[in-house]
């Protein structure tokens, strides 16, 4: 088993500095010049070339990564050009938020979705199976933001329910467990818990008739076993996939949910992105992006390192 986790750990490594490459590169490609958001278009040109230095954009890009790289390991983000806040301090504050939200919808997604999932892989072609078959469709085909706009005309402008914007009363960044903090997760988990909740009913309504076709299913049933014990080896031969599934979903929630905070005014890492985009700000996109890639390969490690001690064959292989 150590010799299986390290393995994986040599693998993850290179994935997160190629990551780190990549998310540098990405942000420089885009054109327009990154101290506009502070600059007037008449500034002086040694005003220009003093920010450009101050912020390290007049050395060339390999030197420039090398020396955004170092200061990231060490938690130096940089500072942004907009704010002039560390955006360590600025990304740390919105991913909390961005965790906060999508864990509790992967949680709902992934409960409901593996109730049933697991309900129509059991009643294969029947009733449920097709109503759970039509949510799944309807689930990933249903896009985040068009969702998320219209349960706000419904829950919020027109029966007036729920709150359509913020994380809380005023604006507050700051989340706290009280009823009225929670009417503003709502509307935003409900949006995105949508699309893993289809896909993982999906997945695990195919694993589970596969499984149950199989001929150490029947086998188990000629022995006697009773339905609870041949349900238990149906769900240790599903758990590693569906876990597989499920790891990536979540990575797809802290990763893609900036078309749904945008909507809702969430202050999360989306949220942020959005905003570090369009004003071109190049320390915050980058810090917010990098953290957030960062985040989707340890999730992808975690989900290796779990997979073998549900399924002990794949330590093995």
């Amino acid at each position: 088993m150590l010799v299986y986790l390290l393995k994986r750990l040599l693998y993850a490594l290179p994935i997160a500095l190629s990551v780190t490459l990549v998310c540098f590169l990405l942000v420089h490609i885009a054109p327009g010049d990154p101290l506009n958001a502070v600059v007037p278009a008449d500034a002086p040109a040694e005003v220009v070339n003093a920010l450009k230095a101050a912020y390290g954009f007049d050395k060339p890009l390999p030197v420039q990564y090398v020396r955004w790289l170092g200061r990231a390991l060490t938690g130096d983000l940089g500072t942004s050009v907009a704010t002039g806040r560390p955006v360590a301090d600025e990304v740390l504050s919105a991913v909390r938020n961005t965790i906060l939200l999508a864990v509790i919808a992967a949680i709902i997604g992934f409960a409901l979705g593996a109730l049933l999932g697991g309900v129509a892989g059991y009643r294969h072609r029947g009733i449920v199976d097709r109503l759970a078959t039509a949510l799944s469709v309807v689930g990933v085909s249903v896009p985040h933001y068009w969702l998320g706009m219209v349960l706000t005309i419904i829950f919020s402008t027109r029966l007036n329910w729920l709150p359509a914007m913020g994380a809380g009363p005023g604006g507050s960044k700051e989340w706290l467990w009280d009823g009225e903090h929670i009417r503003y997760l709502v509307l935003p988990v409900a949006t995105l818990m949508v699309i893993p909740l289809g896909i993982v009913t999906r997945t695990i309504r195919a694993l589970v008739a596969d499984t149950l076709s199989k001929d150490f299913v029947q086998a188990l049933r000629a022995k006697g076993l009773s339905d609870r014990a041949v349900f238990l080896h149906v769900v240790k031969n599903v758990a590693p996939t569906a876990l597989a599934v499920m790891g990536l979903q979540l990575g797809y929630l802290m990763g893609g949910s900036i078309l749904v905070e945008t909507v809702f005014a969430w202050p999360g890492s989306g949220f942020l992105l959005n905003t570090a985009i369009f004003q071109r700000d190049l320390p915050l996109l980058q810090g917010t992006i990098l953290i957030l890639c960062l985040i989707f390969v340890l999730l992808n490690l975690m989900v290796d390192v779990l997979q073998p001690l549900i399924d002990p064959r794949m330590r093995r292989s």
